[in-house]
């Protein structure tokens, strides 16, 4: 019964244009002197109001692109590992790619080819056994409407002129001068839909893009298969129909925009579909009329600003809303209820995975749900956001894609690395590599030629230096529409274990819990260990110095793995089960084991640069501490201390945030924050413990001042030139008040100046202040350069100087001039900002941006190593991440006192490693994070 539906479905779908030929002579034949042109026009658009979007029939055997770009050379990419995108992400070829003409002529073993007629034009691609995929499909992008760097007048993604707009149109604002599409490219990216803001209820019309500079140059000649009514409202109804896209959002954005509520955004929606249902029922009606054969009726009824809309009524349009919270969810699927209509996508939908039933409720089909995989908290709406959401919504059968938000939340250069968390926390690798590629490209519309390496299909096409989920995999050539996009890209020498799919923990029973708990699971230890515990089967031991951390080999082999004992949180022994009298220890009923399982012992990491421990939920301001007054913007309040006050972060220090808690079960365990500020004045750091619930705990403030921290730039309304001089004054002038007091301290080299600087020119200023300081005062300034997005230009300076740097992000984006300048690393440049400053002997710490993001410091640590191509050791990048960020920020404390942090199956910064268990001197104690 299904298949002879299905056949008859396919007949009528692709025999319609024959059929409304016919029918159309056979009409107008009977009548052609009595029926007028506006009549036949009518006719025509009624006949195909129910046509779908869909390819030519002959779309797959074209011989050329339509983006075809003339003087593309054929290229054959011999000896690869092919992702195909086929059966539903498990098949891998062992081949070659032949491409010709912007398109894939044939996959597979092509030795049987006869290649003499391209002569000397094709080139040959030697893969050596490369993972070759298509290219990345970001389905939720900003790129070129939100372009980089920010200007006055960049902001071309949202309109603030009326709450539903749907004839508004991102391909409009369109920038061709975005400086991150060759960086997006670089990282594997080919494709994107580039939506309109969340700001209001429908914000307009999104398009597919290719990131490729086109000759022409246009923001036009960038789009994959534009609709037709991108040159012509109502174009001719008899060519096939394409899809078109349209961004709706719901929840705080709409009605903080507008002021107003959710019900009052859902009434926006409502009002807006009940005015296109009210054109759709006239168009319908006057169809009627028109193929009953009356002919005295008036022009087709239509409007221009409601035609999408009534497109998306009529099944044309792939919806794409902003929704997180299960509130939001629910009002949309009721609205796709009320007025019939599908939803290609919900986006962010942090909530989505504890509602699968009410998807499944949407009208026509679940929504695929387009997630980040860590970014969460910034607001309330993403407040229950979880890692594990990709693994419970698949379970469930609801197609997962992972987004960027370019440049919103998220570099889209990296939205690879987006799969790769969401496999390691759970997504099948079938469907983590899907969920940015094939699955994608369907939900677009663009399946039937992006997303697949198949015969027919565009040659956008990457081949990787490593499995494409392998932590820091980068792609060493990027093709679209057959077109190279890397011109003498960098290859960065992988371990042979990079080169298949990296083994990673299995978080069931956390993903369980998460649910069971409604998003919010209890993160606390499940339980402290007092007395002694065994750690088993441990390969390493990473032990902090003052000069940095140093591994200590406890394991002759793999065959015979060594022990850590620990007693009260303090090591007592380290070696073999002889050794340590193991034996005997195992055989005590009070004693902890835990077996590593070939993993490790190591420092615990420290985070510096987001606002960690000083806000819950950043946008929400009950749960923050707020912003630094700042007197070079405002005089401060006199009862405050006046213009010359200097705030403490440990006075608005908050303990067992969510933020923190996962921080420390990822083995970062403490961190520095200076207050919040965006202008000149900072204030005094604190380093804390991110395992303490309250401020009165033992050690939960290391040490209650970690440097004094000022921020220079373009970010406040004083000149660069009057935050020099005021930085300039308060260093060689009076000492008045509390600034005065502890610049005091700075002067006598007590404390460390620590300054967010990005540009060079900013941080030459800052370098040529200090030697003006050290030459009037006799003394030397301890001074840390943080953000250092530019710092690569002055390298020998800083060694020179003795200037540490913690680089805030390690992977640079130019969100703004004072930052374009950047050294972007493989595969575009050899050298990073990072490698450089180690070059020349630079101590240099990571920091992270986001409360969210330190939580994937260890990944970012072995991100570094990884690029460095073994240049940059283990020992090293935990160093980067621990020790050296401490000597930065003038902190003191005997490496005895230092948590370490126990991970199961391979070291910290080891993509599969899990950690396990927090060993805490202070506490006296063993932290258990999972249950053994």
């Amino acid at each position: 019964m299904f298949s002879r539906c299905f056949l008859c479905s396919a007949l009528l779908i692709f025999a319609f244009p024959v059929l409304l030929r016919l029918w159309r002579a056979t009409i107008f034949n009977q009548d052609a002197s009595h029926t007028l042109p506006h009549i036949q026009t009518a006719i025509a658009k009624c006949m195909s109001l129910e046509q779908k979007p869909r390819p030519p029939l002959d779309f797959w055997k074209r011989s050329r692109s339509d983006r075809y770009e003339a003087g593309t050379r054929p290229v054959l990419i011999k000896h690869g590992r092919i992702w195909t995108g086929r059966n539903n992400g498990t098949q891998v070829v062992y081949g070659d790619i032949l491409m010709e003409k912007g398109i894939i002529k044939s996959v597979g073993n092509l030795d049987w080819l006869d290649l003499t007629g391209f002569g000397s034009e094709l080139q040959v691609v030697d893969a050596d056994g490369a993972w070759i995929t298509p290219g990345l499909v970001d389905a939720h992008s900003h790129i070129g409407d939100f372009s980089l760097p920010i200007l006055e007048g960049s902001n071309d993604g949202d309109s603030l002129n009326g709450i539903a707009q749907p004839w508004l149109r991102s391909l409009d604002g369109l920038n061709t001068h975005d400086e991150t599409y060759p960086l997006t490219l670089a990282g594997g990216v080919t494709t994107a839909l580039v939506l309109p803001g969340s700001a209001v209820a429908i914000g307009g019309q999104g398009f597919v893009i290719k990131l490729r500079e086109t000759s022409e140059k246009s923001s036009s000649s960038m789009l994959v298969e534009p609709p037709y009514h991108i040159n012509n409202t109502y174009p001719d109804p008899n060519l096939p129909f394409r899809w078109r896209h349209m961004k709706h959002a719901c929840g705080e954005n709409p009605s903080k925009s507008f002021q107003g509520t959710r019900m009052d955004t859902i009434w926006a929606f409502r009002e807006a579909y009940a005015k296109a249902q009210k054109i759709k029922d006239e168009q319908d009606q006057f169809c009627r009329d028109v193929l009953s054969g009356n002919r005295q009726l008036g022009q087709f009824p239509e409007e221009l600003q409601w035609e999408a809309l009534v497109d998306v009524l009529r099944g044309r349009v792939k919806v794409h809303t902003h929704c997180y919270e299960a509130v939001d969810i629910d009002d949309f699927v009721r609205l796709t209820n009320e007025f019939k209509f599908p939803v290609a996508a919900f986006h962010h939908a942090s909530e989505a995975y504890l509602v699968p039933d009410i998807l499944k409720r949407a009208y026509g089909e679940a929504p695929a749900i387009a997630l980040y995989a860590t970014v969460a908290r910034f607001k309330r709406e993403a407040y229950r956001s979880s890692e594990f959401a990709p693994k419970v919504l698949a379970q469930h059968g609801i197609t997962v894609l992972m987004k960027s938000d370019h440049p919103a939340a998220w570099d889209s250069r990296r939205l690879i690395y987006e799969a790769q968390l969401g496999y390691f926390y759970g997504l099948p690798y079938n469907l983590a590599i899907a969920s940015v590629i094939s699955n994608a490209a369907e939900v677009l519309g663009m399946g039937h030629r992006l997303g697949y390496i198949r015969e027919g299909w565009d040659a956008d096409i990457v081949v990787w230096d490593s499995h494409p989920l392998a932590l820091g995999a980068t792609p060493t050539q990027v093709y679209v529409d057959g077109l190279p996009q890397l011109q003498g890209s960098i290859k960065v020498k992988k371990p042979a274990n990079f080169q298949k799919l990296p083994k990673v923990p299995k978080f069931d029973q956390e993903a369980a819990e998460t649910v069971r708990h409604d998003g919010l699971p209890p993160l606390e230890p499940r339980k402290k260990v007092f007395g002694t515990t065994v750690f088993t089967n441990v390969k390493n031991l990473y032990w902090p110095e003052t000069h940095g951390v140093q591994r200590q080999i406890i394991a002759q082999d793999d065959a015979e793995l060594g022990v850590v004992v620990v007693q009260n949180g303090s090591i007592v022994c380290k070696g073999g089960h002889r050794a340590c009298f193991v034996e005997s220890l195992l055989t005590d009923q009070g004693v902890a084991v835990i077996n590593l399982d070939g993993g490790s012992v190591s420092p615990g990491l420290v985070s510096y640069g987001s606002n960690l421990g000083l806000e819950e939920i950043t946008l929400e301001s009950s749960t923050t501490d707020g912003l630094a007054p700042d007197p070079l913007l405002q005089p401060v309040p006199k009862i405050l201390g006046g213009d010359f006050l200097l705030l403490r972060a440990a006075d608005g220090l908050q303990f067992g945030t969510r933020h923190a808690l996962l921080a420390y079960r990822s083995g970062v365990t403490s961190a520095v924050v200076a207050p919040t500020h965006q202008a000149f004045i900072g204030g005094l750091g604190v380093f804390f413990s991110l395992g303490a619930l309250n401020k009165m705990e033992n050690n939960a403030v290391i040490q209650g001042m970690a440097g004094l921290h000022v921020s220079l730039g373009h970010f406040s309304t004083p000149s660069v030139s009057s935050q020099i001089a005021t930085l300039r004054r308060l260093l060689l002038g009076p000492n008045t008040g509390s600034i005065g007091a502890y610049f005091h301290k700075v002067k006598q080299g007590l404390i460390p100046l620590v300054v967010e600087a990005h540009s060079a020119d900013i941080i030459a200023t800052l370098l040529l202040l200090k030697s003006e300081y050290e030459t009037e005062e006799g003394r030397n300034l301890r001074l840390t350069i943080t953000g250092a997005t530019e710092a690569h230009f002055l390298a020998k300076e800083l060694a020179d100087a003795g200037v540490g740097v913690i680089l805030t992000p390690l992977k640079p984006l130019p969100v703004s001039w004072e930052k374009r300048r950047i050294m972007p690393g493989p595969p575009i440049t050899k050298e990073t900002t990072l490698s450089i400053l180690l070059k020349h002997g630079v101590v240099v710490g990571i920091g992270s941006e986001g409360a969210w993001s330190v939580r994937n410091l260890p990944f970012e640590l072995a991100w570094a190593a990884i690029e460095a191509g073994g240049k940059i050791s283990k020992e090293e990048a935990l160093s980067m991440g621990g020790i050296n960020i401490e000597k930065l920020l003038g902190l003191v404390r005997e490496s005895a006192t230092i948590d370490l942090v126990a991970t199961k199956g391979g070291d910290l910064l080891d993509f599969g490693a899990e950690v396990v268990a927090i060993i805490s001197p202070t506490e006296k104690s063993v932290n258990l994070l999972r249950d053994i």
